[in-house]
């Protein structure tokens, strides 16, 4: 395997073990474009303190805004949902609006338009960033209906206890809303670039040495990989519901190895990821 994982520089001893994971979300927006089945992903900022510099998936922390008991009546698919599965959920959907400018909602039972999704990015993605509004008040507000429908699960990763910084993350994967995959982009703050790729194509750049690319990352990648159309790729995640990963992580005669559940259906159970 290859080892431009940025997993460098860390403890393998897992003295972070009692460190309680916060809870964070990431979303997979997908499309079928010009050049086949491709997904969208950002470069985070070099000052960014954790994965800096990396290509990742847009995703963060779930604020506790996020599971607005009043988001209930505000959402398509909520029902049924634990406070903390609606917080996951409307977090992906927050980080993709704050960090691409993609929406995964309607207005009035219509779907969004991409001059629609700009003026609300405008008016709302920042302030969310900054915790001056949130996404229940903008709902509110703007007549909106958030699509947690449209969330399939696909992943759930815990950072191993290696890190002092950890997060219990689920993945969602969701087709991104036609009118808006060209006004799709990155903030300019968390993320500093942004592409639709290929998922082969971004695991061929890590592999090249061209991105920096985290574990949890590229074994998404491969996963999603092996879909060649938006359809496929739902339907594999619908199929398939994600287990939680917690990867153990030990060095053995010079080399660094991550070993995650066989069952976990990434390709294999022992990883070596470079030199200890």
């Amino acid at each position: 395997m290859n080892g431009n994982l940025a997993m460098s520089g860390f403890d393998l001893e897992g003295k972070y073990a009692d460190v309680v994971p916060k809870p964070a979300s990431s979303i997979l927006l997908v499309r079928d474009g010009d050049n086949g089945f491709e997904v969208f992903m950002v470069r985070r900022h070099h000052q960014i303190d954790f994965a800096s510099g990396a290509m990742v998936f847009p995703g963060g922390k779930v604020d506790a805004a996020d599971a607005d008991p009043r988001l209930r009546d505000l959402c398509a698919g909520a029902e049924g949902l634990s406070d903390a599965d609606l917080g996951f959920r409307v977090s992906a959907v927050r980080e993709a609006f704050e960090e691409t400018g993609v929406l995964l909602a309607t207005e009035n039972g219509e779907e969004i338009g991409a001059e629609r999704a700009t003026a609300l990015k405008d008016a709302y993605a920042a302030a969310m960033e900054r915790g001056e509004t949130t996404m229940a008040e903008m709902a509110t507000r703007e007549g909106l209906c958030l699509r947690l429908d449209r969330l399939v699960p696909f992943a759930h990763w815990i950072t191993p206890a290696i890190m002092a910084k950890r997060f219990d993350t689920p993945f969602f994967i969701a087709e991104a809303p036609h009118a808006q995959v060209e006004g799709a982009g990155h903030d300019g703050r968390e993320a500093v670039d942004s592409v639709w790729i290929a998922p082969a194509d971004a695991i061929a750049k890590a592999d090249a040495g061209e991105v920096t690319m985290v574990f949890a990352t590229r074994r998404n990648l491969e996963k999603l990989a092996r879909a060649h159309s938006v359809e496929e790729a739902l339907s594999n995640a619908r199929n398939d519901p994600p287990m939680t990963i917690n990867p153990r992580v030990y060095a053995r005669d010079g080399r660094r190895y991550i070993e995650i559940p066989e069952e976990a259906g990434f390709g294999g159970s022992v990883f070596d990821v470079g030199a200890a």
